[in-house]
């Protein structure tokens, strides 16, 4: 997979921009400040509807314009697929699929699958709980853009629940009852999305603990002990120490096991959601920015971690042979790519998934029904997959404030090789943004980045000074200034 074309108009800095790019090494080169972590967010937009930078679209705009537009060719194999993004604060972003146009901005989610390596992922390790959650469901959109519609539906459902425990507890300090009516509705379908989410990161987790740890060795140059566990909100599932997530722990953890010895994740019920998350640590965008509906509307609404999935999404993936469309196993992903989903073994894994999100849904039910009360006096959703976390730990100690600086650097660059090499093992070979980050590194841990990632399809790297690109990487050069953008080399 790789871009031949980007065309932005009022993104940004860029008033108008044609760029042409080749599979392979494109370094783009330039002082701070002058367009060129633009051009990495313009195409992670097209590939997750988000920015890593931002959490509305209102600064994507070019100042003084209402609106702005990406479009972007990717080529898959002998595919080749034409995005056009009209972005639009304040309205819902209207898309164009090969000049056709979609009913959603969320039915282009997938088709695009990147792997962004920036300085802000140094947040993935010292950073909030939020942000461990969103690498996790970028990940899982990634492999399977029909994942992107669980994590909208959960969402969905998330903030309408919530509203309706913000006005019985309101009411009941007011000195009447409150209508509870529908609470035990809401909570059944709560448990029930929430439950595919939670399988497929639990599994996600599973296949990532390995890597992970490959890919550490390899950035850092030392075999250190490194791990990480998923630790969940729902009462009476196994939680890993916090102060070192060992061996036993993580597997249960990521196993994917059910009700009472399962779901292993995020945040204790009186943690404090972070980042951007709203009052239920639900990752949303602004109304202003989404055209979200108001918690009381039954339309899923867009976001940039997890926007819902139609057809569009589908216009590259079927030009892998043998893709199977539909919903995914607890893994999250199309079909099963590495033993298929058709015949006896197919079926068996079906029900094998079914019966684990059951599981997890009971669990879910039971840790709601615990926490009731405090539920309804706090006004928020207590239990489920937007209260969790994805625990790191470097030498048997957690890596959120025992780390080095160089250790999370590391931490976080194995994180995204490892979701490198997942996609890669899917058969969706991403193309890999690197923005700005060998500034970050030292010499030695520069190169050995450099080699483990020169092996991608395309790869797409910003650099202040030419210098900071490492010789691994040599390839196509553009200068980047005053908005400009021209190919030197």
């Amino acid at each position: 997979m790789h871009l031949t074309h980007l065309s932005l108009t009022d993104f940004r800095s860029y008033p108008r921009l044609d760029l042409l790019l080749e599979p392979g090494v494109t370094a783009f080169v330039g002082a701070n400040g002058q367009g060129k972590t633009n051009l990495i967010e313009a195409i992670g937009f097209v590939a997750t509807l988000g920015s890593h930078r931002v959490a509305n679209d209102a600064p994507l705009v070019r100042e003084g314009c209402s609106e702005a537009v990406v479009r972007s060719r990717i080529v898959r194999g002998d595919r080749a697929a034409l995005v056009e993004i009209q972005i639009m604060p304040g309205k819902a972003n209207r898309v164009r699929l090969n000049r056709a146009p979609l009913p959603r901005a969320r039915d282009v989610a997938g088709l695009l699958a990147t792997v962004l390596f920036a300085p802000e992922d140094l947040a993935l390790v010292k950073g909030d709980p939020a942000e461990r959650r969103r690498f996790l469901d970028e990940l899982l959109v990634a492999r399977s853009p029909r994942m992107a519609a669980v994590q909208a539906d959960y969402d969905r459902v998330l903030k309408q629940r919530s509203a309706l425990l913000r006005t019985a507890g309101a009411a009941r300090r007011a000195g009447s009852r409150g209508d509870l009516r529908t609470l035990e509705v809401w909570d059944r379908h709560l448990a029930d999305h929430g439950a595919e989410l939670l399988a497929a990161r639990l599994a996600l987790v599973e296949e990532l603990r390995p890597r992970v740890r490959s890919a550490y060795a390899a950035v850092a140059g030392e075999d250190s002990p490194t791990d990480l566990a998923y630790r969940s909100s729902v009462p009476g599932t196994p939680r890993p120490a916090l102060d070192a997530p060992d061996e036993a722990a993580a597997t249960v953890l990521s196993s994917g096991g059910v009700a009472g010895s399962s779901t292993g994740r995020h945040h204790a019920a009186g943690d404090r959601p972070a980042g951007n998350d709203t009052a239920d640590g639900s990752s949303v965008r602004s109304s202003a920015s989404s055209g979200e509906p108001a918690p009381d509307e039954a339309a899923p609404r867009d976001t940039p971690v997890a926007p819902a999935v139609g057809a569009g999404a589908d216009a590259l993936n079927d030009a892998r042979p043998g893709a199977v469309s539909g919903a995914g196993g607890a893994g999250g992903t199309d079909g099963d790519r590495t033993s298929g989903t058709g015949g006896v073994g197919g079926a068996a894994r079906r029900a094998a998934d079914a019966s684990t999100r059951a599981g997890l849904a009971e669990a879910i039910l039971a840790g709601l029904a615990e926490v009731r009360s405090q539920e309804i006096e706090r006004g928020v959703t207590l239990v489920g997959p937007h209260r969790d976390d994805l625990l790191l730990s470097v030498k048997g100690r957690p890596a959120r404030g025992y780390a080095s600086h160089g250790e999370s650097w590391s931490l976080a660059l194995a994180l995204r090789l490892a979701s490198f090499e997942l996609l890669r093992a899917d058969d969706r070979e991403p193309v890999l943004l690197l923005d700005d980050v060998f500034a970050e590194l030292d010499a030695r841990r520069r190169a050995r980045l450099g080699t483990l990632v020169a092996q991608a399809e395309q790869v797409l790297v910003t650099a202040a000074v030419g210098a900071d690109v490492p010789a691994e990487l040599a390839g196509t050069r553009f200068e980047v200034a005053a908005g400009e953008v021209r190919r030197v080399g």
